[in-house]
């Protein structure tokens, strides 16, 4: 009997907890606690933000989503094509989400108005990403991103796994973002902690805040969140960022994350308020104990604020730290080495350099002031900006060629540093006034006094600096069309792209395993056809007008993440290739004034009726890949801030489907054979933060006649045209 009891109580137990795992349904709406039947749930969003495939509305709810999949946008191919949300939680209180994996999705999970969430242990790897339009060979100026804004969630065309606004005491926890775009971005979220987190080999930003405060963020690995580099070519960042923090953001703490390989380090800047009243900034905040190496922009940036950066390692940047307009703020006991500034700072004043190790910096400290500055800013119209009152106190400086680099800068004290194996020790300019040399020992005493900071403790910390050392140096970016490469599958990666001459050099690299070249053209004379990870082999080019390279390569050996995160089990055959392609035209391409009188935007003439105007300057150029900062120079050394471009070119293409990628600003059309194929005349539709591109589709064959027209209205300015072969 006691036998029978027992079995009947277990089988209801058993079929109780069955049922209480729910199926995901789109449309799905949840206001009490839940757990998921794990499965791979293939559902798609609509394509707004208010309509997700889960909406979660109410207070103390915690949903285990039990490993479960959410896939979407299930019939698109390429990540810029993701939409929709997967999970929107609204004006709630006390909600968990734990244990779930989205992919597919423009935004994996979007909360506002919710105090005290946590999201803990989640997967939200494979969302929205831009396809990046920069070559190894050429930047372009259309992936460049801007963050500066986001009153009106600017930010979401960017996409992103976490993306919270207005969400108090937030807690992410254990949680992995890659193979996207953005991490965890934040607004008016404070009092969060973010910790133990993955956000690495992403193509925009690893965390982001704006208006957000006293968060603190610890223990995370942020690495290769990067864009725009390529290797000795060029290093722009575009950016990108292994943690971004903007617009009155204060009183953060990070400490002991890796932030290595990101566009900037640490990238924060006060704000659009700030720069318009000079009120205010990202201030106080404490960066502690981390690694910003590695950066091809600046390891760490910090702009129009007060902070304090300590203990932190930053190795082989452009700028160890670019602090513009930084005031009152400390840089105590960092360690940099191998960049090419390691401090740099223009307009500050009453900041603190001590305790530091330089090592093998092409300099060490410069400081500066600028004679004008910008008329647009309101920032010098309310606050002092003078560079002056720098303490440089107790630093170690070895095999640096130029130690201190000063101009318009004034009253420094400078004592008791050691140089060791340096060149060049001051380099100052006549406007350099006040440099104290003499030790004080008033000074002295109150630096070397410890500076204490509150530390939460985080019970079992993660090491974000584990295996660091396998990926050291900024060479190991290599960004593809889909944003960094992240060493989880084989790619074949020229690392020569812009030597002109004959012999191109290629490196294979991935996981452990033997490949063997499929077939190519446009090359010969490979130097190997077979062989094991890692290896390098070399080319010859086939002389041609036309550059048109392929080689696919056969991969077999150790299993396979694909950049779009599908798994190839170990053994299984993968292909992979590289491809460069170029079309040279010859262009003539003309410059005109633009007559203000005129309007060629209602009117639709480049010039007024009747007028024949003539160019103040002209080139021939095989491509079209211009961009100009602040107008273009005529023929005549006068400077022109607006201006028209007039391009034409005729060429034989042999019969092929090819995509046309057009990146412009202001306003641009073209014309082929005398037919509109492509019109963005309407400059009103894009605020120009970024500059747009568009690819279109022509099918084309034997002769062809282009005209491209193209206007200028001020500021900043491209034009860009790129053929290939559609699909590929």
């Amino acid at each position: 009997m006691k036998k029978s009891l027992i079995s009947i109580i277990l089988l209801f137990v058993f079929f109780h907890y069955s049922e209480a795992q729910h199926k995901i349904r789109s449309g799905m709406v949840v206001n009490y606690s839940i757990k998921i039947k794990k499965s791979v749930y293939r559902i798609d969003a609509k394509s707004d933000w208010d309509h997700p495939v889960i909406l979660v509305e109410g207070n103390d709810i915690t949903i285990d989503f039990n490993n479960a999949t959410l896939a979407g946008s299930n019939s698109m191919k390429n990540a810029d094509e993701f939409f929709g949300v997967a999970i929107l939680i609204r004006n709630s209180r006390n909600i968990t989400i734990k244990n779930l994996k989205a992919k597919g999705y423009k935004v994996a999970l979007l909360a506002r108005n919710v105090e005290n969430i946590t999201i803990q242990n989640c997967d939200f790897s494979y969302n929205y990403r831009q396809h990046l339009n920069s070559t190894q060979e050429k930047e372009d100026i259309s992936d460049w991103q801007s963050y500066h804004h986001n009153e009106k969630d600017e930010w979401l065309r960017y996409g992103a796994a976490i993306y919270l606004r207005q969400c108090d005491n937030a807690v992410i926890a254990e949680c992995k973002v890659t193979g996207g775009q953005n991490g965890l971005m934040m607004t008016e979220c404070n009092d969060g902690m973010i910790y133990n987190n993955d956000f690495s080999f992403n193509s925009g930003i690893g965390i982001g805040m704006y208006h957000s405060s006293r968060n603190k963020v610890m223990y995370n690995r942020l690495i290769f969140n990067v864009r725009g580099y390529s290797d000795g070519v060029y290093n722009r960042g575009q950016d990108s960022a292994g943690i971004l923090v903007y617009e009155q953001s204060n009183n953060n703490l990070f400490y002991k994350n890796n932030v290595t390989h990101g566009g900037d380090g640490f990238f924060l800047w006060a704000g659009q308020t700030t720069m318009d009243t000079g009120k205010g900034g990202c201030n106080d905040n404490v960066i502690i104990s981390n690694d910003f190496s590695y950066a091809p922009t600046n390891g760490v940036e910090l702009t129009f604020s007060r902070n304090s950066i300590i203990d932190n390692r930053i190795y082989e940047c452009d700028h160890g730290i670019w602090g513009g307009y930084s005031y009152e703020s400390v840089i105590n006991s960092n360690k940099f080495r191998d960049n090419r500034i390691a401090i740099a700072i223009e307009h500050g004043q009453q900041n603190e350099i001590t305790y530091n190790i330089f090592y093998r910096d092409k300099e060490a400290v410069r400081l500066w002031g600028n004679k004008e500055e910008p008329s647009d800013w309101g920032y010098p119209k309310f606050r002092d900006t003078r560079s002056r009152d720098y303490t440089i106190v107790s630093n170690s400086i070895n095999k640096v060629p130029l130690v201190f680099n000063f101009s318009q800068t004034n009253d420094m004290n400078i004592f008791n540093n050691s140089f060791i194996d340096c060149g060049q020790i001051y380099k100052t300019d006549a406007l350099v006034n006040g440099l104290d040399t003499v030790y004080n020992e008033e000074i002295a005493e109150k630096l070397s006094a410890d500076k204490n900071f509150d530390i939460p403790v985080v019970k079992n910390p993660a090491d974000p600096f584990k295996g660091a050392a396998a990926w050291a140096g900024r060479k190991n970016i290599l960004i593809t069309e889909w944003g960094p490469y992240d060493f989880r599958s084989p790619v074949i990666w020229n690392t020569n792209p812009v030597d002109t001459g004959g012999i191109m050099k290629f490196d294979l690299l991935g996981p452990r395993g033997k490949w063997k070249i499929k077939s190519f053209r446009g090359v010969d004379s490979i130097s190997s056809l077979s062989g094991e990870f890692p290896a390098s082999v070399t080319a010859k080019k086939i002389a041609s007008n036309r550059t048109d390279i392929f080689i696919e390569v056969e991969y077999k050996g150790s299993e396979v993440t694909t950049p779009l995160g599908e798994k190839i089990k170990a053994g299984k055959k993968y292909l992979f290739s590289y491809r460069k392609f170029f079309q040279p035209m010859n262009w003539q391409v003309s410059w005109y004034g633009f007559d203000s009188s005129s309007n060629p935007f209602k009117t639709g003439r480049l010039f007024p009726q009747g007028v024949t105007p003539k160019p103040f300057r002209s080139e021939k150029v095989n491509k079209l890949d211009y961009a100009w900062w602040g107008g273009l120079k005529g023929e005549d050394g006068q400077q022109h801030t607006q201006f028209i471009t007039v391009a034409e070119s005729n060429v034989n293409m042999p019969k092929d489907e090819y995509e046309l990628g057009v990146t412009w600003d202001d306003a641009t059309r073209i014309y082929l054979d005398g037919k509109l194929i492509f019109n963005e005349w309407n400059p009103s539709e894009y605020n120009f933060d970024e500059s747009p591109h568009k690819i279109i589709r022509l099918q084309l064959n034997g002769n062809h006649h282009f005209r491209v027209e193209h206007v200028e209205l001020g500021g900043f300015a491209t034009l860009s045209l790129k053929f290939q072969p559609a699909g590929q």
